[in-house]
């Protein structure tokens, strides 16, 4: 018998009240005559029009909106407007209500916004993705109003916070989405707690095991880390007061998600890490003593503790182009540990913690923010007619976690360009033509080709020619978004105009075979030609790749073959449809993997080399059946945030003894024998087969790979711990291919 769950009406009653108030108290600080009507009548609307929908958990539907809008208030620092918006983000999506009612009861602004953050419903192009498609109509309103995405950012937040109640695939779904857009969007826009928050959400749903572990390991040091922090920051604080500066100072732990990726990027253990916290000073300067207040703080800190060289990054006289602005360095502590010291004053703190909102409250004093030149430049991008939505999504991600570098013009003005830019980037942000014609540049007076990497502070002059256009191998050598919609959509021209000049051709050359000139006929053609478009047969044509004795071997193998109907791609959509609901079968939808399943045809995807025991997914392809990839596979969240729909629970069976193939990554102190004990516990211990073994030693550091073949995760969990317990080894990681 299902347990029924007793719902107390009355104590429900009283808990959304108690909720409302508690937002009510979050929006004082911006509330002004007549705001309070406004919220309250969008919190009747909402409570009316959600009153008999629950979520996942049983707790009324209410809640959720009534969350968002206490996040915008409370952790944005949004006003009214967003406050209303937050509370009807979903009622257009889900009830009976239409924009045409929103705009009625509180404006057009509200009804744009609320748009902006109602999924698309209704048909869209199979070849793009759902998610890309909403992702990207949410960004054209970004355009119009920054309130839509910031509305969007803390309504993922409380559904990330509050996701324990989703089905596991949803919540895999979810968290990569989040991983992949979200979280560097927050970071874009100078939200730095909410980042870190929607990171460490998605690994506590994508790294379960991970995310507990470093939990836990925090959890132990706690005590011992706050010790350590008050006797740092004890002496710093004395001489700040004897200079007469008023400031805060506080420690403050590294994300956990930040910390796994320093163990991924160093290869190192969590006890290796050093720099788990953070020591964060807030000075309370009047706005003409910041920058000088923050350079004492700095060389009282500095004079007690010895800073690294290396390790000073200045973002008070150059701020990020999110406008953060901060002094970092690292300093050698008391312990002999390395110690992140950040300074920086209460207006750089609100900026750094609300991002955009705080922005505007300080919009009279900053000149030309660098967000809104990267609004403008979403808009650049979203003004590309022809861009299909997830290579916009793609490079739309590129431009999010960037770090910039600055680079001058010859006349010393300053352009700001992501890390990693070319001449060729640079180019094509002065101007679009610049950048079509652009055939090399001069770094501080030197010739460099058109893919040289730019530094900070470089100074750089374009040299142009009439004669040149954009080429196809310029898309491996830019980096920004902008210069990369240009060149496909010159390219895409002058892909037009050649296959103009085919298609003239091709019509000449059928009427003689004749053939009739048809899109029918045209498709089969292309198919004949394993050709992906009829644009590419019309350019094959001009280019001379099919010429008329091509045409006639066509003529004669189309009287064989059976006429394939339609184009390539819907046969690819039906092929896709056909898979999925194979696999979604009636008696499951789960896919199972690993037995001698004649039923459906799997690959394991070669980027993760998945093994039983790993947590997988199956994702459905056009050409090689379905690929089985594991979930923490470095493409998983691409994959996950933009196919949705192509994505297949699969889990493994229990199967006779099959073996994998997977790489262990061994790195140790040279010994004698040591490559003789490691095959030892490899082939003797483990009866393992090994496939390949490359060992390179370096003044006695012993590093090696080694192929093996493993029946699954437990035997190869268990053949790494035998294996680090071999005399000289200190470390056995396992990677991917």
């Amino acid at each position: 018998m299902k347990n029924t769950l007793v719902i107390d009406l009355e104590a429900e009653k009283k808990e959304i009240l108690k909720r409302y108030r508690a937002l009510l108290r979050a929006c004082k600080p911006t509330l002004q005559r007549g705001d309070k009507k406004e919220i309250r009548k969008a919190f009747d609307m909402a409570l009316e029009s959600h009153k008999n929908m629950r979520r996942k958990s049983g707790e009324p539907y209410i809640y959720h909106p009534i969350a968002v809008a206490q996040i915008a208030a409370e952790e944005i620092g949004l006003g009214t407007t967003s406050i209303v918006c937050a509370l009807l983000h979903d009622v257009v999506e889900d009830t009976d209500i239409t924009l045409e009612d929103i705009e009625r009861e509180f404006g057009k602004k509200t009804a744009k916004i609320i748009d902006g953050l109602t999924k698309i419903s209704g048909v869209f192009d199979y070849n793009s993705s759902l998610q890309a498609e909403n992702f990207r109509k949410m960004l054209l309103t970004l355009a119009d109003d920054v309130r839509v995405i910031l509305i969007k950012l803390a309504d993922r937040l409380h559904n990330m916070r509050t996701m324990d109640f989703m089905p596991r695939q949803k919540q895999l779904k979810i968290a990569s989405e989040t991983i992949y857009l979200y979280a560097p969007l927050a970071h874009r826009l100078g939200l730095y707690a909410i980042k870190s928050e929607l990171e460490d959400l998605s690994m506590k749903y994508l790294e379960p095991d991970t995310y507990k572990y470093i939990a836990t390991q925090l959890n132990e040091k706690k005590a011992e880390r706050n010790l350590f922090i008050k006797r740092f920051v004890e002496p710093i604080n004395e001489i700040l007061a004897e200079q007469g500066l008023v400031a805060d100072i506080f420690g403050r732990p590294k994300s956990i998600h930040s910390i796994w990726n320093k163990m991924k990027k160093k290869n190192i253990p969590f006890e290796e890490v050093y720099d788990l916290f953070a020591i964060r000073i807030i000075l309370d300067s009047p706005p003409e003593h910041e920058k000088a207040d923050c350079w004492k703080a700095y060389s009282i800190v500095t004079d007690l503790y010895r800073p690294n060289p290396d390790r000073l990054r200045d973002w008070v006289s150059s701020p990020k182009g999110n406008g953060y602005e901060s002094l970092h360095t690292t300093v050698m502590g008391p312990k002999g540990q390395w110690v992140e010291v950040q300074i920086r004053t209460q207006r750089m703190n609100e900026i750094a913690e609300k991002g955009f909102a705080a922005h505007w409250k300080y919009k009279e004093s900053s000149n030309d923010n660098g967000l809104d030149q990267w609004i403008m430049k979403v808009r650049e991008m979203l003004n590309n007619p022809e861009a299909n939505a997830l290579d916009f999504l793609d490079d739309f991600k590129m431009n999010l976690f960037s770090d910039e570098i600055f680079i001058f013009t010859p006349k010393g003005a300053l352009l700001q360009l992501p890390l990693g830019a070319t001449a060729l980037d640079f180019a094509f942000e002065i101007h679009t033509d610049v950048g079509a014609k652009c055939i090399g540049a001069k770094v501080n007076h030197k010739l460099v080709p058109l893919s040289h990497k730019l530094q900070n502070g470089d100074q750089v002059e374009i040299i142009t020619s009439g004669k040149q256009v954009p080429k196809e191998d310029w898309l491996n050598i830019v980096v920004t978004a902008k210069a990369k919609s240009k060149i496909k959509s010159s390219l895409k021209e002058e892909k037009r105009k050649i296959a103009e000049l085919g298609k003239e051709i091709l019509e000449r050359k059928l009427k003689s075979l004749k053939i009739t000139y048809n899109t029918d006929n045209l498709n089969k053609l292309s198919y004949f030609f394993k050709l992906p478009s009829t644009q590419e047969l019309f350019i094959s044509i001009a280019n001379g790749k099919i010429e008329l004795k091509d045409l006639k071997d066509y003529l004669a193998a189309e009287k064989e073959i059976e006429n394939r109907s339609g184009t390539s791609e819907k046969n690819d959509h039906q092929q896709i449809e056909a898979l999925l609901s194979k696999v979604k079968g009636p008696e499951s939808d789960i896919l199972l993997i690993g037995e001698d399943l004649q039923k459906i045809d799997y690959n394991l995807a070669a980027c993760c080399n998945p093994i039983p025991g790993d947590d997988v997914f199956g994702f459905v392809t056009v050409s090689e059946g379905i690929k089985i990839h594991r979930t923490n596979c470095p493409n998983a969240a691409q994959l996950m945030a933009n196919y949705g729909y192509r994505i297949v629970k699969a889990k493994w069976n229990r199967q006779k003894e099959l073996t994998f193939l997977t790489g262990l990554h061994i790195i140790g102190i040279d010994d004698v024998g040591l490559i003789n004990n490691i095959t030892k516990v490899i082939s003797n211990d483990f009866k393992v087969n090994m496939r390949s073994i490359t060992v390179d030693t370096d003044n006695g550091i012993f590093d090696g790979s080694i192929m093996i073949y493993v029946n699954d995760k437990e035997h190869l969990d268990k053949l790494i711990e035998n294996l680090l317990e071999v005399r000289g080894v200190t470390g056995v990681t396992r990677f991917d291919a």
